[in-house]
């Protein structure tokens, strides 16, 4: 199998990396629009495997073209240029994943879904770690149900060893971030989508030491399709992203004075938006390297065969010092690369636009991840009904 993978970051990195170990890739083409940052990521990566090469993703004729020459692409770039994508991809016949995160552009790429059932092709949009495996988990665990209650998704990328003001390192790109941070969420509330404002709701959750009491709080984009999906038949649900002690407060102040917005500010003879200065302010500020952990929590509370029952995941995924590859990357690309290898191998085989959510089988995915060292632990509690 010949696969693409677009971008050549952090996450386009691990994607490559992870299929060019995969049994049956015979190639790894790492697209980006920097050909000498694409030549160093390959150098790293081994089994010589991978080949780098040059894109500008924004040409939509020249993107179809290449991926014509590959079994199945990935898109490890900004979330902005997917649905462009998605248009190459289904003029390509060739089947695509990406990391998504944006409900808007997700939007537009479902509208393009009659296309690509025409095409014979499968489009994957939210295929990391949130959303992606989170969404994945969620929708397979609720089917262990006969009536859901209440869903929890839990999700943070963080520094293991924290430094204030934030407590935070970019683990992902800002403008992602950013995302995240704005806007509203969808949710479940009395088994009806409604929309709850990003960056509030704030709740306290543990993990194991030397962790301890986090903190959770409402981000965009996290809960995919899951409140469309399992409207009128799931009375709560929600995402929420976790972050040590405090720093939603103190991001919030920010955002509440108007540092991502986008009126514009004059410097010199240049105009940027505040967004803009913002984003390149964090980029300078916080940490970009250092390890990192992954913190995960599913809980589903419900019911099946008139017993309570209450099931639960969690994990907890160290930054890996032997390959160089950070806890996020892992949890990010690893998702997505198993996910456009189950579409070349026809183990996904729903033609269309699809989420992860829908189209993915859990217990082959947890399969796959546990043999890549990632290991979610799960836990059932089944009860008499609470009083």
């Amino acid at each position: 199998m010949k696969f693409l993978v677009l971008g050549s970051g952090m996450m386009g990195y691990a994607l490559a990396y992870d299929l060019a170990r995969s049994a049956g890739t015979t190639q790894v083409t790492l697209a980006d629009i920097d050909l000498e940052r694409a030549r160093s990521a390959a150098a790293r990566i081994p089994h010589g495997r991978v080949v780098p090469a040059s894109i500008d993703v924004s040409d939509e004729a020249a993107v179809t073209q290449l991926m014509m020459q590959h079994d199945g692409a990935a898109a490890a770039v900004s979330f902005r240029f997917n649905e462009s994508l998605t248009r190459a991809a289904i003029a390509a016949k060739r089947h695509l994943v990406d990391l998504g995160g944006n409900d808007d552009v997700v939007a537009r790429q479902r509208r393009l879904d009659p296309d690509a059932r025409q095409a014979g092709v499968t489009i994957v949009p939210n295929c990391g770690l949130a959303p992606g495996l989170i969404n994945i988990l969620a929708a397979g665990s609720i089917s262990e149900f006969d009536s859901v209650e209440s869903v929890k998704l839990r999700v943070g990328g963080l520094p293991q060893h924290p430094r204030p003001p934030l407590n935070y390192q970019i683990t992902f790109s800002v403008e992602g971030l950013l995302n995240e941070y704005s806007g509203r969420a969808e949710v479940l509330r009395e088994g009806r989508r409604v929309h709850v404002e990003a960056l509030t709701e704030i709740e306290t959750i543990n993990f194991p030491p030397p962790f301890g009491a986090m903190e959770a709080f409402i981000t965009s984009g996290g809960a995919s399709l899951l409140p469309e999906i399992f409207e009128g038949k799931v009375k709560e649900l929600d995402y929420k992203t976790i972050r040590y002690p405090g720093h939603c407060e103190r991001f919030k102040a920010l955002m509440d004075l108007g540092f991502a917005s986008n009126d514009p500010v004059q410097m010199g003879s240049n105009i940027f938006t505040e967004r803009e200065v913002f984003s390149e302010l964090l980029r300078r500020k916080l940490p970009t390297s250092g390890p990192d952990v992954v913190l995960l929590s599913a809980e589903l509370r419900g019911f099946k065969n008139g017993h309570f029952r209450s099931l639960s995941h969690q994990l907890v995924d160290y930054f890996d010092v032997s390959a160089n590859i950070s806890g996020m990357m892992r949890m990010t690309s690893f998702p997505a690369s198993v996910i456009l290898q189950y579409l070349a191998q026809e183990v996904i085989n729903n033609d269309g636009v699809l989420a992860a959510e829908q189209c993915v089988p859990l217990p082959a995915l947890l399969s796959a991840l546990n043999d890549r060292g990632i290991a979610i632990t799960r836990q059932l509690i089944t009860a008499t009904p609470p009083l």
